[in-house]
């Protein structure tokens, strides 16, 4: 019993060592595809490099990578949210709509308010799904069609443009601070604070858990239904963020806002080395992800790429994430087997 007890720390040590060494290897691959694709498009083009393109890559980034993060942490639970672009629509709108009706309204309380929004209807897609255990694909299907049906409804076709928009909020998607837009710095401030969130706390890592293994989850006393409920509201919230960004960034919009963003979130997330089966990732490597693919979408064109070889690429991407993940699972339980016969 006692020599049980001895060697089970060092294997549990051995696991939690491999684990973080398959994160880094994922996500530092992600790093390295970004430094070649750039490195290549700057001895092609040297503007390319610039203050105005970096600082337009940052800010064609910011938004997918808040977006990718609400969807990395439901995508480690096991499930998918596709509604994610239809709430960024619907609380974009919504946030010009507050502009108009209040034209004195402070930024903050526009901030809370769409955040606000979108935990609702994040709110609407955990409860149908945790309560009455509906698959996630099905329905945030449906919701995203119904949420975007009520911004259509509610826009009936009106447009809400930048002089209606206070120059204080707008100046949000210009300036910067050392250089770093402000918007940048709000995903980066989301994404820091969620992978704090899921690698420091017991509930954060009860999300992978359940990834791993809902029943075995559910059977050691995690409370499953909730957890899920909870990374649902989470995205739901950070979409509704990323839309009153979103009109900081544009000014201009109509019902069509955020229109099918949901592949590109899920495509972020799926590069950026978030297993689509759950259990495992990070946001860190979901918001690298979101980078890569902006990348991708600014440095072909320069590259004399056409679109149709850009999307091949951005399929072939997800392929090979999709493979690598697979890959390193299996050395992974192959090195804990290896290590529970020793």
């Amino acid at each position: 019993m006692t020599a049980v007890d001895t060697a089970a720390p060092p294997r549990t040590a051995r696991a939690t060592r491999l684990t973080h060494r398959v994160f880094l290897v994922r996500e530092l691959g992600i790093v390295a595809a970004l430094v070649l694709l750039i490195g290549a498009t700057a001895i092609s083009n040297h503007r390319f490099l610039s203050a105005q393109s970096v600082k337009d890559l940052l800010l064609g980034a910011t938004i997918l990578a808040i977006l990718a993060t609400g969807q990395a942490i439901v995508v480690i639970t096991r499930n998918v949210d596709l509604s994610v672009g239809s709430v960024l629509g619907l609380s974009a709108f919504a946030t010009g709509t507050l502009f108009l009706d209040h034209p004195g309204i402070p930024i903050p309380v526009v901030l809370v308010a769409g955040a606000a929004l979108g935990a609702v209807c994040g709110a609407v897609n955990g409860a149908l799904i945790a309560a009455a255990r509906v698959p996630a694909l099905v329905v945030t299907l449906g919701t995203l069609y119904v949420f975007r049906g009520i911004d259509y409804r509610w826009a009936t076709g009106k447009q809400i443009n930048a002089a209606d928009i206070p120059r204080s909020f707008l100046h949000m998607g210009t300036n910067t601070v050392l250089g770093v837009p402000i918007l940048t710095l709000f995903a980066l401030v989301v994404v820091l604070c969620a992978g704090f969130y899921l690698r420091s706390y017991r509930s954060g890592r009860e999300l992978y858990a359940i990834g791993s293994d809902p029943a075995a989850a559910r059977l050691s006393g995690i409370a499953v239904g909730r957890r899920v409920f909870f990374a649902f509201v989470t995205c739901g919230a950070l979409a509704g963020l990323a839309g009153v960004l979103y009109v900081a960034r544009f000014g201009t919009l109509d019902a069509n806002a955020g229109l099918g963003q949901e592949l590109n979130v899920v495509a972020a997330v799926v590069v950026g080395g978030v297993a689509i089966f759950g259990g495992s990732g990070s946001v860190y490597g979901a918001a690298l992800g979101a980078m890569l693919l902006t990348t991708i979408g600014s440095a072909l064109p320069v590259l004399g790429v056409t679109p149709f070889w850009q999307r091949a690429a951005v399929g072939a991407l997800i392929l090979a994430a999709i493979g690598l993940d697979r890959a390193l699972s299996v050395r992974v339980t192959k090195s804990l087997q290896r290590g529970v016969h020793q």
